[in-house]
């Protein structure tokens, strides 16, 4: 019987299975940040466990509130930079260096089929994109995997996501996860795998399908999987251009991770989005989603592009297409966030950043800090954000605040408008 990517990944990488079900994975990433990494460093220490595992294999980076608001988020950050000094950990990431860790830890070429990834981090499900199984986990799961570099889990089964047909004008990854988690709803994929196949993942680059498997964990999925192919591997090339003669072996490499056509699977969901809308959500679950026709001239107060989930190159370039020689409404704060210095910089150059300051953006360095209400574009009570983010929970970007996520496109036509539009009015 065939195995899907996940079951190759568990067989390869197990190291031991103490209780029927349980198998403990060595790892090849242990991804950190400054907002639940202390509290992992302060307990090994209080241990007498202040020790890595190997240092070569954890990146860190400070990137929630940065730089540092007050006392303590400044000590947080302080925690992060010492142990990692202290450790030799190369790839840490302080302010001026810093970014979105999920955007950031893929741009530097830390990802590869086949890898086991962990954080402190739900959204750390992003780094299936690469056809790897990346998870976020508690800090007891982070502290072990910190100092043993293995981690413990139940083997997840998986379901099979089909994305068939051919995104139509105006829409784009965002939207596909979107409508897929309002189908299945946010407990859909409660302890499983999410693998996105089909012509329309097939057809994204690896941004997009970066977008998909960042949401994998807005349906309760563990972690969202997309197939490797020669997408992946152009995107992965100026990094593993001198491990392999040529394109093609590499993708004969990566290729033994992709699920066999015999592969059995939980689910088969099949989803035709050839006649897709522009998603965006309504309410306080990710699951609450409407065709933006039905919830058009909704009022909003801020719109903000950027985070984990929309803030690279590709999501700035979308916005930017739309905004060009317009301006915001006069009652919306428009607040962009680049994903990595990187991209900042690339957009500079492009001219995108231009765009968005003459539209009436304020630009804002790359940072987390918005998406979960911690700085950089906190609402005030009452208040109604149009984000680009991946949650709209209950005042999650400030208490009493009200978030609907959609696209780049979707948030850059309602900037203009003021209120909830469809983009492909500006398309």
């Amino acid at each position: 019987m065939g195995k899907t990517t996940a079951e190759k990944i568990f067989s390869n990488h197990l190291v031991d299975e103490p209780f029927a079900g349980t198998k403990v994975l060595r790892l090849d990433v242990v991804m950190c940040h400054e907002i639940t990494t202390p509290i992992a460093i302060a307990d090994l220490m209080a241990r007498g466990k202040d020790r890595v595992f190997d240092a070569t294999k954890i990146k860190a980076v400070i990137d929630h509130v940065t730089p540092s608001k007050d006392s303590k988020t400044a000590t947080q950050a302080k925690m992060l930079r010492d142990w990692a000094r202290r450790h030799g950990i190369k790839d840490f990431f302080d302010v001026g260096a810093n970014g979105v860790c999920h955007a950031l830890f893929p741009e530097k070429g830390f990802i590869r089929p086949g890898y086991t990834v962990i954080m402190g981090d739900s959204h750390t499900c992003t780094h299936g994109a690469f056809g790897a199984f990346a998870a976020g986990v508690g800090t007891t799961d982070l502290e072990v995997g910190i100092l043993k570099g293995v981690c413990a889990f139940r083997e997840p089964k998986t379901i099979r996501v089909n994305l068939n047909g051919t995104l139509p004008k105006g829409v784009y990854a965002k939207d596909a996860i979107l409508y897929v988690i309002g189908q299945i709803g946010v407990n859909g994929a409660t302890d499983r795998v999410l693998e996105f196949r089909g012509p329309v993942v097939d057809a994204m680059t690896m941004e997009s399908r970066m977008t998909l498997s960042n949401m994998a964990i807005e349906a309760g999925g563990t972690s969202g999987i997309c197939m490797p192919d020669m997408v992946t591997v152009e995107y992965l090339w100026p990094f593993i251009q001198n491990e392999y003669p040529s394109r093609e072996a590499a993708l004969a490499v990566f290729s033994q991770w992709r699920s066999d056509d015999d592969a059995q699977y939980e689910r088969l969901l099949d989803f035709d989005l050839s006649n897709l809308e522009p998603i965006v959500t309504f309410g306080y679950k990710p699951d609450q989603v409407k065709p933006v026709a039905e919830i058009a001239g909704t009022p909003v107060d801020q719109v903000y592009l950027g985070s984990c989930t929309n803030g690279r190159l590709e999501d700035l370039r979308i916005a930017a297409q739309i905004l060009k020689g317009k301006k915001i409404a006069p009652t919306v704060r428009g607040i962009l966030s680049p994903a990595t210095p990187k991209i900042y910089k690339d957009a500079m150059a492009e001219g995108i950043i231009d765009i968005f300051m003459e539209s009436g953006f304020c630009v804002t360095n790359p940072t987390c800090g918005a998406c979960l209400g911690m700085s950089n574009g906190v609402l005030a009570e009452g208040e109604v954000c149009a984000s680009t983010t991946n949650r709209n929970f209950m005042g999650r970007m400030g208490k009493g605040g009200m978030v609907h996520l959609m696209s780049p496109a979707t948030s850059a036509a309602t900037a203009i408008e003021g209120k909830i539009a469809d983009p492909r009015k500006y398309l």
